[in-house]
């Protein structure tokens, strides 16, 4: 058989958490058809001293718009990505009804080019849009109960009417139909924080009469962690859902040290039959929007009604009063001011200084000024809570993070290193320093995600299945990415297929876009 690419004399690790072996591996039309001994083929990659792993899949990903933006997903495929699972903590690109297309025009596009058309109005279109512009990796998407509940009821915080509930109820069966993977919460995020668990349940029923996942960026991760763990489980327990939540963590340092107890939260469900299980990335800072710090109530209504908060110094000191943070003005770091680049990786305390006022006043002005929209990095965690949640068998690796590159719309960006260097810091970091063994790392990766999805082509070195496969070269491979210089891309990963095509090659974007849309069925 002649084959389109053979990848010879690697150390394969099949992404099942066993140890590595020695094997040739053809590919034909997509797919791995032969693993063993392979003759040459129409291109041949000698992955001598290298290992040949499945192709990562990012389970917690926000690439839902800059995968539109830019296909070539240039920060994460390189980083071995082949999968994204986008619509996370509780924000999807669809559904999208005209009073949140009209919305999105009006307060999201400080993260999109002046030209971009939010031209899509369900999952199914959305979907369409990606297959017909293609993708370097493929898209894996879920629906977000916070857009769920703004095409229902708006910013409105209160409990949805028997109606309301029945229309939430059929906007997520209808997702559910078109191919999502699950339904996402933002439980610290509005309109998602308005949701209480009895609504989130009846939702969760849904998804899972289609055997999804109910993703969940759980009701805080500091003073209130173990009651949010709990919350999620119950959640899974009472709905039938099988429960991932997101970046297992635990914030502020008042709670350094409780993911002890909240790990142990995780097995006590698990022991009990609910199928629970977490993502984490691999650093110490968090990133969010500015506007995570306000009071929920300061968002009631949307962007529109906290602009006309920020215009009322009465209303600014009300805020500053049940501000919902505990970081210190420098422990905060603005990412992306896109009308004030001047401020981007400038933190709070840099920035008021540069504006010659308390730091409390810059924080709402820069809130102001860009219209709501300033994501951010806040230092807030501890590296042995970190090597604490990595090493539990029910963690799985996910960003957290979009795929961008250093030019365009990002150019002047200084976003959180986990955008480019999530992936090579957990094998070439971590496992260096005896955290986790090579092979559980890399099931972390590919196995154990694709499992939790219910993904049956793709997520193991195995005959028949989708070629998505990485050859990463584990002495040297690295993340270069830092949080004072961020955009820089990973190293030793030479080599990236997506679908039997070579995207990265030689260390190079080959610019070819075979990835697609990932619809369950």
């Amino acid at each position: 058989m002649g084959y389109d690419i053979v990848i010879k004399n690697g150390r394969v690790l099949d992404g099942t958490g066993n140890p590595w072996f020695y094997a040739d591996i053809g590919v034909k039309e997509g797919k791995i058809a032969e693993l063993g001994k392979v003759d040459d083929g129409e291109k041949v990659i000698d992955a001598s001293g290298h290992i040949v792993a499945p192709g990562f899949i990012d389970i917690h990903s926000h690439s839902d718009l800059p995968i539109l933006i830019d296909p070539m997903a240039q920060s994460k495929v390189r980083q071995g990505v082949t999968t994204e699972v986008i619509g996370q903590c509780g924000n999807s690109a669809a559904p999208m009804n005209t009073w949140v297309k009209e919305y999105r025009n009006k307060y999201n596009r400080n993260r999109v080019p002046d030209d971009f058309e939010f031209n899509w109005s369900s999952m199914k279109r959305y979907m369409e849009r990606i297959d017909r512009q293609g993708s370097a990796v493929n898209i894996a998407p879920v629906v977000g109960h916070g857009t769920v509940r703004m095409n229902i009821m708006g910013y409105e915080n209160r409990e949805p009417s028997n109606s309301e509930l029945d229309d939430m109820r059929n906007l997520v069966r209808e997702t559910m139909k078109e191919g999502a993977w699950g339904m996402s919460t933002g439980l610290i995020y509005p309109p998602s924080v308005y949701g209480k668990q009895p609504e989130i349940t009846e939702l969760a029923k849904v998804v899972s009469e289609f055997d999804g996942v109910y993703f969940s960026h759980i009701r805080g991760e500091g003073d209130t962690l173990l009651d949010a763990v709990t919350e999620a489980c119950e959640i899974g327990r009472d709905s039938g859902t099988r429960v991932q939540i997101a970046h297992f963590k635990a914030s502020g340092r008042n709670n350094w040290g409780r993911t002890k107890e909240s790990l142990a939260l995780v097995k006590k469900y698990r022991d009990e039959g609910v199928e629970v299980t977490f993502d984490q990335y691999p650093y110490i800072a968090s990133s969010t929007g500015l506007a995570a710090l306000l009071p929920h109530w300061s968002q009631e209504g949307g962007a529109s009604k906290l602009l006309e908060y920020l215009g009322d110094p009465t209303m600014r000191k009300k805020m500053a009063e049940d501000m919902r943070s505990s970081y210190h003005w420098d422990e905060i770091l603005v990412t992306n001011a896109k009308h004030h680049p001047q401020y981007n990786g400038k933190n709070l305390q840099q920035v008021a200084e540069m504006m010659g006022k308390e730091p409390i006043t810059a924080y709402f002005d820069l809130l102001e000024m860009e219209n709501t929209q300033v994501p951010s990095v806040m230092f807030g965690m501890n590296e042995d809570d970190v090597r604490r949640v990595m090493q539990s068998p029910y963690m799985m690796v996910g960003s957290d993070g979009s795929a961008i590159a250093p030019s365009g719309i990002w150019a002047n960006n200084v976003p959180h290193p986990r955008l480019y260097g999530t992936f090579p810091r957990v094998i070439g970091y971590y496992v260096r320093e005896g955290v986790l063994t090579l092979q559980e790392a890399v099931r972390k990766m590919t196995g154990a995600p694709a499992q939790k999805l219910g993904f049956k082509d793709r997520g193991l070195i195995k005959k028949g299945l989708k070629a998505d496969i990485t050859v990463f070269d584990p002495e040297k491979v690295e993340d270069v990415a830092t949080f004072t210089d961020p955009q820089r891309y990973a190293a030793g990963i030479p080599y990236v297929i997506v679908n039997g095509e070579l995207v990265i090659e030689k260390n190079d974007h080959t610019g070819k876009l075979p990835g697609m849309a990932l619809r369950k069925k």
